[in-house]
């Protein structure tokens, strides 16, 4: 239900990481496939789709894409690559799993940081120590569903819309992932804390819930939570690293690594 609920509340990023994903459709070559043979047709997708020639031949596509309009979004996804697979396929590879991936991270989080005696449940029942939010998602396989609820929501919004507006829309956005993944390329990726050891973590998430500390906890008491994590046992220099995997508010982590810093312990020290 939490997946179903994080996903009707991004159907607007679907939307826009779909429209910025056609950018560049209408320049590709277009194929059909004729007696099993893929056959080039000499024009380029927009072209024909502009002519009000359909994209997809009998042979290509989905059923549930079958009736699409001609040049719509949703013809386009039925037309075929040159490498033989539909760009229904590309859209699903593409954007449908890594945003529902997400998704259902995002899901997870939610249960982890609200519904707290129900996530102990799901990890026992699911053989999970709940460290890795993505080893839990796919245990449950919580992505197959929320895949297919997905795509209907997203062609709900664009099936019938014509591939040029569809293109128009994304442009924005697919230069600003552009210039990201440039961004990317040129720095290397800085190092971060992992989130500690998982046995260290399920002992200092155990604190936290019999503590009766307000969750997330509030700075004014991040000197309350250090005390308790030091009493447990926990070592000072995986503390803050802990602390971006707990239901703790980020100023609280601040003050916590601050602390142990003006002690001499921990990693910033």
């Amino acid at each position: 239900m939490l997946t179903r609920e994080v996903l009707r509340e991004r159907v607007p990023a679907l939307v826009a990481e779909a429209c910025a994903w056609s950018v560049g459709l209408s320049d590709q070559p277009h194929h059909l496939r004729h007696r099993g043979r893929l056959v080039a047709t000499g024009m380029t997708i927009g072209v024909r789709a502009a002519s009000g020639q359909p994209l997809s031949g009998e042979e290509d596509g989905r059923l549930e894409l079958g009736d699409a309009r001609a040049g719509s979004f949703a013809d386009a996804l039925n037309a075929v690559a040159a490498d033989g697979s539909t760009y229904a396929d590309r859209l699903d590879r593409e954007v449908l799993e890594p945003f529902c991936l997400q998704a259902c991270v995002l899901a997870a989080e939610r249960a982890r940081d609200t519904r707290r005696r129900a996530w102990a449940e799901l990890l026992d029942e699911l053989g999970e120590d709940g460290a890795d939010l993505i080893d839990v998602v796919r245990a449950g396989d919580w992505e197959t569903p929320l895949r297919i609820e997905a795509e209907h929501l997203l062609l709900a919004a664009l099936a019938d819309v014509p591939l040029a507006e569809v293109e128009a829309e994304g442009l924005p956005l697919s230069v600003v992932r552009a210039a990201e993944a440039a961004a990317r390329s040129a720095v290397p990726e800085p190092a971060v804390p992992d989130g500690g050891d998982p046995g260290a973590l399920f002992l200092a998430d155990a604190v936290l819930g019999s503590s009766g500390l307000p969750l997330p906890v509030p700075p004014e008491l991040a000197g309350r939570l250090l005390e308790l994590l030091l009493t447990e046992g926990l070592e000072p220099d995986e503390i803050p690293a802990l602390l971006t995997r707990l239901p703790v508010e980020p100023a609280t982590a601040v003050q916590v690594a601050a602390m142990l810093a003006a002690a001499g312990e921990g990693p910033y020290a």
